[in-house]
């Protein structure tokens, strides 16, 4: 059951990376998707996957922050 929790986890945190051009909503998504692959990596006891994950999670969050309060919903773009 932690195996299929972690394939969806990380799948979709990948999708979630491929679709960040598209909308700022998008690296918020990625952010979740990073603590979900954390928490994967803590509960299959590969703890420095989940630590990783969680520093991942931290730039996809303040990278959100900052399109946030430029006004970006782009990645690619400031307004």
């Amino acid at each position: 059951m932690v195996t299929v929790f972690g394939a969806c986890a990380v799948t979709f945190m990948m999708v979630m990376y491929a679709l960040e051009p598209r909308h700022s909503g998008f690296v918020l998504a990625f952010a979740f998707g990073c603590v979900l692959s954390s928490a994967y990596g803590f509960l299959a006891g590969t703890w420095p996957f989940g630590v990783v994950e969680l520093v991942w999670a931290g730039v996809a969050l303040n990278r959100y922050m900052k399109l946030r309060n430029a006004g970006a919903t782009h990645p690619g773009r400031t307004v």
